[in-house]
């Protein structure tokens, strides 16, 4: 197995390469690089490796920068000095979130979960974005909320109820399955970070819809999609040409 580094500090170099010979021996370093200018140009002109150690702050940015000009699609084990960037860090292929000092113990967890994740996804050509969809299938979603709600009370109210999220005069409603609505604190980007992406899908900027709330789909001009949903609203809801094929890859679940 090839890995890159891409670490600014020199003693985290050293500390991480000691560590990956002596806990995994089988995983031969491929390149050490320290910046975001780097990274991008050795991935314009090299093969994907099969995992990345990504350090977050380097020394001219953020390392989220190379995911805005490289399409990165091998697992990701971040090592850093800060907590404040799972949430984020999980969005881009990672596969763990390691807190320097780093220790021994934690390239063996990481390497184990990696390994466990590959034999999840059998194939004889290993493919990761499949790896990465189970990764991101045993993340923790939301299954209940607590909705606040007249009286001074907070309702409980759980996931498997609600058919779709929208946006009303500036307020996030839910429309649960009979008909009712509730209001949300949270903004429809906080949600869809939060539920099941199997189930749920952010349609357009003002709907996150359930597969089981859509009672069928229009074929619309330019290539696009408009969705009927099984509680009537009063606006059409359209999928952009550029996300018809994600959108029915999410409907049929190719992934589950």
């Amino acid at each position: 197995m090839n890995a890159l580094i891409i670490e600014d500090e020199k003693a985290a170099v050293r500390n991480l390469t000691a560590l990956l010979s002596e806990a995994a021996p089988h995983i031969g370093v491929v390149a050490v690089l320290d910046s975001i200018a780097e990274s991008i140009d050795w991935f314009c002109a090299n093969a994907m490796p099969d995992l990345i150690f990504l350090d977050i702050h380097l020394a001219d940015g953020s390392a989220f920068e190379i995911f805005e000009h490289v399409d990165i699609s091998c697992p990701i084990i971040f090592t850093t000095a800060y907590d404040e960037y799972a949430l984020r860090a999980f969005k881009v292929n990672s596969i763990d979130y390691l807190l320097k000092p780093i220790g021994g113990s934690d390239i063996r967890k990481a390497i184990g979960k990696l390994e466990q994740l590959r034999s999840e996804v059998p194939s004889k050509e290993f493919d990761y974005s499949r790896l990465v969809h189970v990764l991101k299938r045993q993340e923790s979603y939301k299954t209940h909320f607590l909705v606040p709600v007249k009286g001074d009370k907070l309702l409980p109210l759980s996931v498997d109820m609600i058919l779709f999220f929208y946006i009303n005069d500036g307020l996030v409603k839910a429309v649960v399955t009979d008909g009712r609505e509730y209001t949300f604190t949270q903004t429809l980007d906080e949600l869809s970070d939060c539920l099941n992406p199997d189930i749920f899908f952010r349609v357009n900027r003002q709907y996150l819809i359930s597969r089981k709330a859509v009672s069928d789909i229009d074929l619309w001009f330019n290539g696009r999609l408009s969705v009927n949903l099984k509680v009537p609203v009063q606006e059409k809801i359209l999928v952009s040409k550029a996300r018809v094929g994600e959108f029915k890859d999410w409907f049929t679940g190719k992934y589950t």
